[in-house]
């Protein structure tokens, strides 16, 4: 089903903010899609801007105008609420806390967070630390549309949430009346790097993910092939069906009624025309729900 050439299903992609995060829901119709994610900062930076007067309003119009069925966002590659470092702790944990505050202010439905890095190799305090750092963000801001997403990583080095024990272990730490406030976001490309062969065992991933955690834990895909092999630890992703993981995980994933409702974002090479590749990836996983 389509509104002005955009097509009305649960497939989007990350887009760009430049020029106001008001421009965003714009680029997602560009490409024809209804679902979004951005960044409401520069990810690598720490510096935390205040929405302008007037944009909120201004998003909400243009959310509305291109009949954005869902609008989320990614925190800064900066924050590492696993950290041993007690400074660096204290300043992710701001940083995380005004970037849900400026979800709630646009009335975003999710942000993604990468649960960080345990840099002195403890895994476990590393875990304990997120979960702290989480629960006192959803404390500070009253509860809202925004659901807080933990991402699988590729599990690499120090990295904490590579494997669903490790995600499973976080929620657990959350507090249970803050709990049904976070939820999964399962990356295709990292949780194939870390070890979860969507490839040749696409049904046993997610009798594993459904037993640790839960399918109504699943929040948000984030459709990305990889450059690099199975278990690789590596994040580098691909276009979709020319990487490592091929067509036919996306295939099934296209086809898994289990998942028809659940938001799929795009994360792929942008290169120097976005809109055409994100048109192309995205017209490829439609195919594969048509059977092409």
């Amino acid at each position: 089903m389509t509104a002005g050439g955009v097509v009305r299903d649960e497939l989007g992609a990350h887009v760009s903010v430049a020029g106001g995060v008001e421009n965003a829901p714009g680029r997602a119709v560009d490409i024809h899609s209804v679902n979004l994610q951005l960044f409401t900062k520069q990810p690598n930076r720490w510096a935390e801007p205040e929405l302008k007067p007037g944009q909120p309003e201004a998003f909400a119009a243009a959310r509305r105008d291109g009949r954005i069925q869902v609008a989320g966002s990614h925190d800064s590659y900066l924050i590492n609420l696993a950290s041993p470092k007690p400074d660096l702790w204290e300043r992710s944990l701001a940083s995380f806390t005004a970037e849900l505050r400026r979800c709630a202010t646009l009335e975003l439905d999710f942000l993604v967070t990468h649960p960080g890095n345990a840099t002195d190799g403890d895994h476990a305090s590393g875990i304990r630390r997120n979960s702290e750092g989480v629960a006192r963000a959803l404390e500070a801001v009253p509860e809202g549309p925004t659901r807080v997403l933990l991402e699988i990583t590729c599990g690499s080095g120090t990295s904490v949430g590579g494997s669903f024990e490790h995600l499973a272990a976080i929620l657990e730490g959350i507090p249970e009346d803050r709990r049904h406030r976070v939820g999964i976001c399962f990356d295709t490309c990292h949780a194939y790097s870390a070890g979860y062969d969507l490839v040749n065992d696409y049904d046993g991933v997610w009798a594993a993910f459904d037993d640790l955690l839960g399918l109504e834990r699943l929040g948000l895909f984030h459709l990305n092939d990889s450059q690099h092999p199975f278990d690789s630890r590596k994040d580098r992703h691909e276009h979709i069906g020319e990487g490592s993981l091929g067509e036919a995980p996306f295939r099934a994933l296209m086809t898994d009624d289990r998942f028809t409702h659940v938001p799929k974002v795009l994360e792929t090479p942008k290169g120097d025309d976005m809109v055409t590749l994100d048109r192309e990836n995205l017209a490829r996983l439609r195919s594969y729900r048509a059977g092409g």
